[in-house]
């Protein structure tokens, strides 16, 4: 019997996960396929604040975003990395002391500490101007954060199951059923087809674009409509500029696209906001999204994108809560909590919308939900406690990889890099005993060796190539397709996936 069952191994599931391990509740967790296999693995990648929410009056929604960055910095400083985002004044559209305004804000809302403040550019002087058009003379420098999205659920996963959760991969939730004072949940095994029953005093039906659909096929709540599925589509094209400085664009239909430095030598330019129906697992960026991004840049950049540039394309379906709003980038990115309880009723918490930047006081505020629920006090924990990997200071990053590399010489700078700024302090782990590259194994492709594929399988919940290329790392954009097949045939003899 666990005190508790989650459905959904996206960022919510697993932080929820996470913060009630740590509470001392029993947990299992449940993921119909690889952890941020859904949306949670096809975000911008940022911890921030969200600039263009202010100008929809989300103040409370801002400022807690905001509160959460340098939290979240400090927690996990080897996947989260601040950034200076560079805002150009564009004459036709918002003016600039609404810009300047709403950067105030950001600036003041959310008890900023180590991160720089906002400071006006002189675009013809300053080297942030010279990828952009001779147009764009004027613009803004805020401070928000870079984030390895898909890797922030799995180090929340291993430090639930590091404090006792169980995490089950390719699991789906097909059934439950309340029965006097707790749920049964019959769980099947998505590869061999097997079916077990597990019991649990309370759910939590994190299923993230799927949580209608739980409560509609596993819970038989038929008339269950509670979020509005928006689909955001993302390119990432070879680095169109140097530097490290990350844009925002402004829209004439209000809505923002960023370009982000991505993988040292890429570029990732999104987001779209629009409406989507269907299945979330089969989202697919469309010719007008394609043509919405490529026109954007270009209207900026001096270098202007084609479609037949792209190096990769990914859209993820959003979960935002139901809020009857007529635009879909006018929905709320505020997380809604609902909790069914009473003597003798089911123990249910749902999960509608939500933000990545968010997710940690989204965790908080359901693992009280569940406390209350199951007769416990609350136990906040969780602020400031290092993900694993995470047990340094954001400052000694570049001393720590080069501890790593003084420790294991042999270790080429880039390969360092990579391995520190993806598994942080546990990379040591990684190469434990080793003394050269012969003693990593195969080599796949790049950097990419048996070794860290064998960590990735025993402490990671790898199963599958793509688990690897495209969500534990992002080897997927250097690995050739001959390389990446090398890799699924050598996965499969040892995993057995299907």
């Amino acid at each position: 019997m666990y005190d508790i069952a989650i459905i959904g191994g996206g960022i919510n599931g697993c932080g929820i996960a996470r913060d009630a391990a740590g509470r001392g509740f029993s947990v299992l967790l449940a993921e119909k396929d690889d952890l941020a296999s859904g949306t949670s693995s096809w975000s911008s990648k940022l911890i921030h604040g969200g600039l263009r929410y202010l100008e929809h009056y989300e103040f409370l929604l801002v400022r807690k975003a905001l509160e959460e960055r340098e939290t979240l910095w400090s927690m996990a400083p080897h996947i989260i990395h601040p950034a200076r985002f560079v805002l150009p004044h564009h004459p036709g559209l918002r003016p600039a002391w609404l810009l300047r305004l709403g950067l105030f804000l950001y600036d003041h809302l959310g008890g900023r500490k180590r991160l720089p403040g906002t400071r006006k550019l002189d675009l013809r002087r300053d080297q942030a101007g010279a990828p952009l058009k001779p147009d764009y003379t004027v613009g803004f420098e805020y401070s928000d954060c870079r984030v390895d999205d898909a890797r922030l659920v799995v180090l929340n996963a291993q430090d639930a199951a590091d404090r006792g959760a169980v995490i089950r991969t390719r699991t789906e939730a097909i059934a439950a059923q309340w029965q006097i004072d707790h749920w049964h949940v019959t769980l099947r095994d998505t590869q061999s087809g097997q079916e077990t029953t597990e019991q649990a005093r309370l759910l939590v039906n994190a299923g993230g674009p799927w949580v209608d659909a739980i409560l509609r096929n596993v819970l038989a709540q038929n008339d269950a409509h509670n979020v509005r599925l928006v689909q955001g589509s993302h390119i990432v094209v070879p680095r169109l500029y140097d530097g490290a400085h990350c844009y925002i664009f402004q829209n004439s239909d209000g809505r923002v696209v960023f370009a982000i430095p991505f993988e040292h030598d890429f570029t990732l330019i999104g987001t779209t906001d629009e409406d989507y129906a269907g299945d979330p697992g089969k989202a697919e960026i469309s010719p007008e999204e394609t043509d919405y991004l490529c026109r954007t840049v270009s209207d900026y950049f001096r270098k202007s994108i084609s479609s037949d540039q792209f190096v990769w394309s990914f859209s993820g379906v959003r979960p935002l809560y139901d809020d009857g709003v007529s635009a879909a980038q006018e929905a709320t990115r505020d997380y809604v909590l609902r909790a069914e309880r009473g003597e003798g009723q089911p123990q249910l918490v749902n999960i509608f919308g939500g933000k990545l930047t968010t997710y940690r006081v989204l965790a908080e505020e359901a693992a009280d939900e569940v406390s209350a629920m199951l007769g416990r006090s609350a136990d906040h924990w969780t602020r400031g406690v290092p993900l694993p990997g995470g047990e340094f200071p954001p400052e000694s990053l570049e001393t720590e990889i080069d501890l790593l590399r003084d420790q294991f010489d042999w270790l080429l700078r880039p390969h360092a890099e990579r391995l520190f700024c993806t598994y942080g302090m546990r990379a040591h782990r990684i190469l434990e005993d080793t003394t050269g590259y012969d003693d990593l194994g195969i080599c796949f492709g790049v950097d990419l060796y048996e070794r860290e594929v064998e960590y990735l399988i025993a402490h990671e919940w790898a199963r599958s190539a793509d688990d690897i290329l495209w969500r534990r790392t992002k080897l997927g954009l250097r690995l050739a397709k001959s390389e990446q097949a090398r890799l699924e045939k050598w996965m499969r003899s040892k995993v057995g996936t299907k």
